[in-house]
């Protein structure tokens, strides 16, 4: 693998500086277009300041979430695209443990990886409906 030999920190940090933007345009482009099918269907309903309505259990839930972007409901588009914005630095620390085994750097990895356990824990582990 004579090309895992040439990474360099440079390298990587534009690859996960280019993960982490178009990770953020992904997510604004799903929220943008959820929030369009949303305005579309209830653009034109008087807003409630005085209650407070959570989001439906449907939508509690990974699969609820992409069942409900699948059937295009505006509600399960955004969520799915505020997943899709959670999800970005969580790929951009996997990457890394990546980038620093290309690098023979066993100490970021092993720092990557604690810190990529953490993150996964407290969105997975830790009670959380995900």
């Amino acid at each position: 693998m004579a090309w895992m030999q040439t990474w360099t920190d440079r390298k990587l940090e534009e690859i996960v500086a280019d993960l982490l933007r178009v990770g953020v345009g992904i997510s604004a482009l799903i929220v943008f277009v959820g929030a369009c099918f949303y305005l579309a269907r209830y653009g034109h309903a008087q807003a409630a300041y005085g209650v407070f309505n959570g989001e439906p259990t449907d939508l509690r839930s990974l699969g609820g979430i992409v069942h409900s972007a699948w059937h295009f409901r505006s509600r399960g588009v955004i969520q799915l695209g505020l997943l899709c914005l959670i999800a970005t630095p969580v790929a951009r620390v996997a990457f890394s443990i990546w980038g620093f085994a290309a690098e023979h750097d066993r100490l970021y990895m092993i720092f990557t990886g604690i810190v990529l356990i953490i993150l996964l824990y407290s969105l997975l582990g830790s009670g959380s409906a995900f």
